[in-house]
């Protein structure tokens, strides 16, 4: 394994996936941002707060432009997830291309570390929800991810355990089911209340499921890519 090279592989990968997110996001998903923060304003106005408007406006574009730099380090964090359990599973994944193992990998991370945690806990814009609460509400999806992820893994481990004795698809299946029916149950609800109007939360959450996907599936073809093009695994040197 060329170390150096998996490693450029998985953090330039996850870089440009990153700041491709955030591009596309900055002009599908900020607009229904900007919406539901001028509900909030109104609101606020309504109840008789006074809103610091130069200083909101100063806030909006320090956020936006911030965004890249957040894809990045999102990208840069996802894309050594990805790097780290390819180098274990690889020669477990079907086909015997890279490109098409990294886009399997990249799928399974969307389903267990995106789509099961956004079926319990579906985002929702920034301004909508009570402020005292985000601590509460980062550490519930985080922990929802993590057990999401290890429910993947370990079914995973299992697949591979019984694929020595033969077995029915159909067991791990019901088995992973169960296991996520399991702990959508267990975890509590979102804590806050939504009182942005629906149809504006619902039309975010469309866009970022969208753009979220898209993320995965560019960071496994960008990966699958690289990797077959650099092939890091076809040496056994490990260069320091």
């Amino acid at each position: 394994m060329k170390s150096l090279t998996f490693i450029f592989i998985s953090l330039l990968s996850g870089i440009i996936a990153g700041v491709i997110l955030a591009g596309v996001n900055y002009f599908v998903a900020e607009p229904f941002i900007d919406q539901a923060i001028g509900i909030e304003v109104d609101n606020s106005i309504a109840s008789g707060e006074v809103v610091d408007f130069d200083e909101l406006s100063s806030y909006r574009v320090w956020q936006k432009e911030g965004t890249f730099a957040a894809g990045a380090f999102l990208g840069l964090t996802y894309g050594a997830i990805l790097g780290i359990v390819y180098v274990i599973s690889r020669k477990y994944l079907p086909s015997s291309d890279d490109r098409k193992k990294a886009l399997i990998l990249a799928a399974i991370m969307c389903l267990s570390l995106y789509v099961v945690p956004f079926i319990k806990y579906p985002a929702n814009p920034p301004a909508v929800g009570d402020p005292e609460t985000i601590g509460l509400r980062d550490s519930l999806y985080t922990n929802y991810q993590l057990a999401s992820g290890l429910i993947a893994l370990g079914v995973s481990i299992l697949m591979y355990k019984l694929r020595r004795i033969g077995y029915s698809k159909y067991v791990i299946i019901v088995i992973y089911l169960g296991l996520v029916a399991s702990i959508y149950a267990i975890f509590p609800a979102n804590p806050d209340e939504i009182t942005a109007p629906m149809e504006l939360v619902n039309a975010f959450r469309a866009v970022t499921f969208g753009t979220m996907v898209m993320f995965y599936l560019v960071l496994g073809t960008i990966f699958g890519i690289m990797w077959n093009k650099f092939k890091p695994h076809e040496t056994a040197r490990i260069t320091a």
